[in-house]
């Protein structure tokens, strides 16, 4: 099984695409650049703090909980998070997608 700092380093990767997509849009993405910077920060202490697999869920609680004012948008990212992470585990077609860099024509753009 991977580890979550594994996962989350890859969904990290997957996060360009997002941002790819967002700088494209014709309408005030403000509140979409908010939402990513809370994601990618998650992920990133995510990977730095590589908990356990079995703890992976308690953690993202944890950091939802120190959270204070920002818990809701935390709470709402960190369950993204925990989503991708089990689709991850589950889903070989997922889990190769990402183990490949998460290749996108959004991300491709961009370059």
């Amino acid at each position: 099984m991977n580890r979550p700092g594994d996962i989350c380093r890859e969904l990290l990767a997957a996060l360009d695409a997002s941002e790819g997509r967002r700088k494209r849009r014709k309408r005030d993405t403000t509140p979409d650049a908010i939402g990513l910077a809370v994601k990618r920060d998650l992920l990133e202490r995510a990977v730095a703090a590589d908990p356990e697999p079995e703890a992976f869920e308690t953690w993202l609680i944890q950091q939802c909980a120190t959270a204070g004012p920002a818990e809701g948008g935390v709470r709402a990212m960190a369950l993204s998070i925990f989503e991708e992470w089990q689709l991850a585990r589950d889903a070989v077609s997922f889990r190769s997608w990402l183990a490949q860099g998460a290749p996108s024509d959004d991300a491709r753009r961009e370059e």
